[in-house]
């Protein structure tokens, strides 16, 4: 399967944004595995990330985990102030607690306009951006998270075989 649509500037990016190399990765913040996820791929970032352009796109499982798609909108609302990865990475990191107090602590903790964010948590705008994130997950075939694309095209592994894969072809 292939990714659809392809990555422009509505996505949340990070790395080096003209590498050839590009990671999407569809995520759930409630999701376990997409938990133990985000540590590889931090470090990830952290050896390649002046090689990859990587990519993070909302794939919430409402119906199985009762805080992702709040928690993807938070993280929306968050990028309305420059915050996106700084959210991203505080809910990932305190996932264990995740509801909506931790929400509005994290957004008082990376000091965000708060009576702004309770606004935008509120904005269909947003919600429409996580639902046409997730239309665009189900077009390219994701059926679980994490999913991830090299290059558009679906990668059949987990964030492990990700670095592995880099470690191999960049020795």
């Amino acid at each position: 399967m292939s990714l659809k649509p392809s990555v422009s500037a509505t996505d949340h990016t990070q790395g080096n944004l003209t590498a050839d190399l590009v990671i999407v990765e569809y995520g759930d913040y409630q999701c376990p595995y997409c938990g133990a996820a985000y540590p590889v791929l931090k470090e990830l970032m952290k050896e390649f990330g002046s090689q990859v352009k990587f990519v993070f796109r909302n794939f919430p499982l409402s119906e199985m985990h009762q805080y992702a798609r709040i928690a993807a909108i938070a993280a929306e609302a968050a990028n309305l102030q420059g915050k996106f990865w700084e959210m991203h990475d505080a809910i990932y990191e305190n996932q264990r607690d995740l509801n909506e107090n931790l929400l509005m602590r994290l957004a008082q903790e990376l000091k965000l306009n708060m009576p702004q964010f309770e606004k935008d948590l509120e904005s269909t705008k947003l919600a429409e951006k996580v639902d046409s994130d997730f239309e665009s997950g189900v077009l390219s075939g994701v059926n679980g998270t994490p999913s991830f694309f090299v290059n558009g095209n679906k990668f059949n592994g987990g964030a492990e075989d990700l670095i592995g894969l880099l470690r191999e072809n960049t020795v």
